[in-house]
């Protein structure tokens, strides 16, 4: 079969290249991907910066959002059937993965597909344990494709609902800095719940993302033109801050940016070798005075795919329209140097 391969820590080595056809055992079932997303951790990996391939292999296939149809009938699928699969897997030997939560494992021992240890779905064909496999419903369609993005943003939204609830709270204003898929979908998604919702990033107003960001009643901000510490100065601060883009800096910023009780959530991953700073009351007085809390969160439970796509359904029939502008561009496996580059909300490859 034809996949899209890398040599974990070769830049330069992502090519399409014929790899052996799996072979489904146990549970196993065999999927034909239709559409893969391409996201940073893609191109990081393409870039030789992290990645580990399979046990006694050199070559590691790519591609962790996957939408697929199913290739054979068995283990409560039938062929045909819309599904996405869930990304990361059990280290086995944490109390985290024993309770099911390999999204909280203790070990850091876990294994990813596209990303550590496992396959990834960019190839023509892909075995995936059944209980690994997640129902998409068909009138969801391509954008199913978005599954994967959209349960980070659902796994984020309900820890920042699990802390912000330790207490009487009721949010009311949300920021979300970056707009790229995660942070449009966390755009929606919090917009889906009643929330007004400010949208920070790079482009220009009149962009397309702004314009995405204003077909479902947020606002867009221009970080250049309107700082985020502006944005709540206007607002009188945000009961919720998500932060995704990979800055550590505007991580850190985000604390400044709550009103009392407030959460902000940080998705957008900045590992480069820095100092970072923070006018020392905010964190010596307001988050302690104000009980503001900051968290990190990264992947998602098995619970969070399934409210995933409950809130794309959701988002689908209130915003059609602006839902399907999400993908835009869709090309072939022999062009993902196109999709790599793309610079709107998200590309995908057609398999």
């Amino acid at each position: 079969m034809q996949a899209l391969v890398t040599r974990p820590g070769v830049r330069g080595s992502t090519a399409v290249a014929t790899m052996p056809d799996p072979r489904p055992a146990g549970t196993d079932v065999l999927v034909r991907p239709v559409e893969v997303g391409v996201c940073g951790t893609d191109r990081e990996i393409s870039e030789g910066w992290f990645g580990i391939a399979p046990a006694g292999e050199e070559l590691l296939i790519l591609g962790h959002e996957v939408l697929a149809r199913v290739e054979r009938d068995g283990h409560g699928f039938a062929r045909g059937d819309l599904v996405t699969a869930t990304v990361r897997r059990s280290c086995g030997h944490c109390n985290a993965c024993a309770a099911g939560a390999p999204d909280a494992c203790d070990t850091g021992d876990y294994a990813e597909h596209g990303i550590t240890r496992l396959h990834g779905f960019a190839a023509e064909l892909a075995a995936v344990p059944a209980e690994h496999l997640v129902a998409i419903p068909e009138a969801l369609g391509r954008l199913g494709v978005l599954a994967e993005p959209a349960s980070i943003c659902a796994r984020a939204i309900r820890h920042v609902h699990a802390v912000g609830g330790r207490q009487p709270w009721r949010p009311a204003r949300a920021l979300v800095l970056g707009a790229g898929a995660i942070g449009m979908l966390c755009t929606y998604f919090l917009r889906l719940e009643g929330l007004d919702v400010w949208t920070s990033a790079l482009e220009p107003p009149g962009s397309e993302k702004a314009e995405v960001v204003g077909a479902a009643g947020a606002r867009y901000a221009q970080a250049a033109e309107t700082p985020p510490a502006a944005l709540a100065t206007e607002a009188g601060g945000f009961d919720v801050v998500i932060v995704a883009a990979g800055s550590a800096q505007l991580s850190l910023d985000a604390l400044g940016l709550l009103r009392r009780n407030g959460v902000a959530c940080l998705l957008g991953i900045d590992g480069h070798d820095q100092q970072v700073h923070l006018h020392g009351p905010v964190i010596g007085v307001d988050a302690i005075l104000g009980n503001r809390a900051l968290i990190g969160s990264v992947n998602a439970n098995v619970v969070d795919w399934h409210a995933a796509v409950e809130q794309l359904e959701a988002a689908r029939r209130r915003w059609p329209d602006a839902l399907d502008r999400f993908v835009g561009l869709r090309t072939g496996l022999d062009d993902f140097a196109a999709a790599f580059a793309f610079g709107g909300v998200k590309a995908t490859l057609r398999i």
